[in-house]
């Protein structure tokens, strides 16, 4: 069955946009058209042919596949029985360029299994949960790799000078507005530093993007509450998540039990 779900996320709350695609056709063949944006899309089932600067491209499953802004192109099935599947996402240019030039990708069609399932699975996350932060966290470091590993651009950023203070007070700026945290432009706009400079900083001190720390630091503070009695659909609220299931991915996650299970544990135990 053919099927196309288009949804918006946000870099920060907000933060421009970043559109999600997922699609599943069997016949659907595109009219000639440009995005403004890198469209980037990785191949989840079946077989596609994209019409691209006067030749052709023939995708597979965990192939990647990225079309520069205003290039004109189509696509539709690459046989007559498979249909093709995939997820795309649009990334306006300035977001492909932080720490790099302006990124030229000679070859359109790639193959990297590693940073193929790392869009897959951020981009299946934030289909579903578009997490401002979240989003703001994970895309535009795999739009840097991307370009860096890829294109001809010539990267401007490796070393963060004062990484560990720089992830110190990004750390204690999250704690301190759990509930409405600051997006990370924001963040590096006040450091003096580049969105992906802060998240270079970030990841090489902590070991985990900033989204992923604040989540287990939420994480953390939902567990006094549950153990004070509360539910979970109290609690998401009360440690910023956007709701019961969004705590319940997070709390599993990071201790491999739900909120609901946890509770009941300790309330049993304390009795």
């Amino acid at each position: 069955m053919e099927q196309a779900l288009w949804t918006r996320a946000r870099l920060g709350r907000c933060g421009p946009p970043l559109d999600l695609l997922t699609a599943r056709f069997d016949r659907h063949v595109y009219a000639p058209h440009a995005h403004d944006e890198y469209t980037i899309g990785v191949c989840v089932g079946g077989t596609e042919l994209i019409d691209y600067r006067g030749g052709h491209i023939r995708t597979g499953p965990g192939s990647i596949v990225v079309l520069a802004p205003g290039e004109i192109h189509t696509g539709g099935p690459g046989t007559t029985t498979d249909g093709y599947a995939y997820r795309a996402l649009y990334a306006a240019p300035y977001l492909m360029s932080a720490d790099v030039d302006l990124p030229h990708f000679r070859e359109p069609l790639l193959d990297d299994p590693e940073l193929a399932a790392a869009l897959l699975s951020a981009h299946s996350e934030l289909s579903v949960c578009p997490d401002p932060l979240e989003v703001e966290s994970r895309f535009p470091w795999l739009l840097a790799a991307l370009a860096c590993r890829h294109s001809t651009a010539r990267v401007t950023t490796c070393v963060i000078p004062g990484a560990e203070a720089v992830a110190r007070a990004v750390r204690d700026r999250l704690a301190d507005e759990l509930l409405s945290p600051p997006s990370l432009a924001d963040l590096a706009t006040d450091l003096g530093l580049s969105r992906y400079q802060l998240l270079r900083a970030f990841r090489t001190t902590m070991g985990i993007p900033p989204y992923a720390w604040l989540a287990q630091h939420r994480v953390g503070r939902a567990r006094g509450l549950l153990e004070s009695g509360l539910r979970p659909s109290e609690v998401a609220a009360l440690v910023g998540f956007a709701d019961q299931a969004h705590l319940t991915r997070w709390f599993r996650r990071v201790l491999g039990v739900t909120p609901a299970a946890y509770r009941n544990s300790v309330q049993d135990a304390s009795r």
